[in-house]
């Protein structure tokens, strides 16, 4: 699967995709059911990259058809919400202008595998509990085994190899006499907004 991609809005630095695929880590998983349509799982990814290869680690719960769907069809989307926010257009010095909405986003066409084993799962677990609360690791090994192997049993882990990777930084970048009022309203904005505007200066777009 592939987006709309105008060319002023292409991530051309691979960092800058796996940079908000680390910073906004919950994702879309995309594949198709065993008729064809479409099915999505919002799941949290841990990106890991091996020399030249980028994979992600998840998980699902044994219930979710989801891991006997890509079992079946390895092959998927995954995609990644960064920051976004409205863009009014009084920040045009004309009035000849329409409101619009600036956003990050990535698509990664992968390949599944699944991870069944036990101590496999484990390892997964301990990579997403490191990136988002590394002091629970410790509670987690004090549950016991026999607790644990119930957890994991109820659970299908999978990793995803990247073989394509999509960065879209739409940020009006062909709108230059926009960009000093549109950092400085949203630098002062709420959390997206001001993420926003940090990615502004990230890509040279105000002094």
């Amino acid at each position: 699967m592939r987006m709309y991609q105008p060319p002023q809005f292409v991530a051309k630095d691979k960092n800058h995709a796996l940079d908000l695929m680390r910073d906004y880590p919950f994702a879309s998983l995309i594949s198709n059911d065993d008729e064809g349509r479409p099915y999505v799982t919002h799941l949290p990814l841990h990106l890991e990259q091996r020399d030249d290869q980028c994979v992600l680690l998840g998980h699902v719960a044994k219930p979710n058809q989801h891991w006997k769907y890509l079992a079946a069809r390895p092959e998927a989307l995954v995609t990644f919400m960064g920051p976004y926010a409205y863009l009014s257009p009084h920040i045009y010095p004309d009035l000849v202008r329409v409101p619009s909405w600036n956003y990050l986003t990535v698509h990664a066409n992968v390949t599944a595998t699944l991870i069944e084993d036990a101590q496999g799962k484990d390892r997964l677990l301990k990579k997403l509990i490191g990136d988002h609360e590394p002091a629970y690791k410790q509670q987690w090994i004090d549950l016991g085994a026999a607790y644990q192997h119930k957890m994991l049993a109820g659970i299908v882990g999978f990793e995803l190899a990247i073989r394509q990777l999509d960065g879209k930084l739409k940020l009006n970048q062909h709108r230059p006499e926009s960009h000093a009022k549109m950092h400085a309203m949203y630098a002062a904005g709420n959390d997206n907004e001001r993420a926003l505007a940090s990615w502004m200066a990230r890509l040279g777009m105000v002094a």
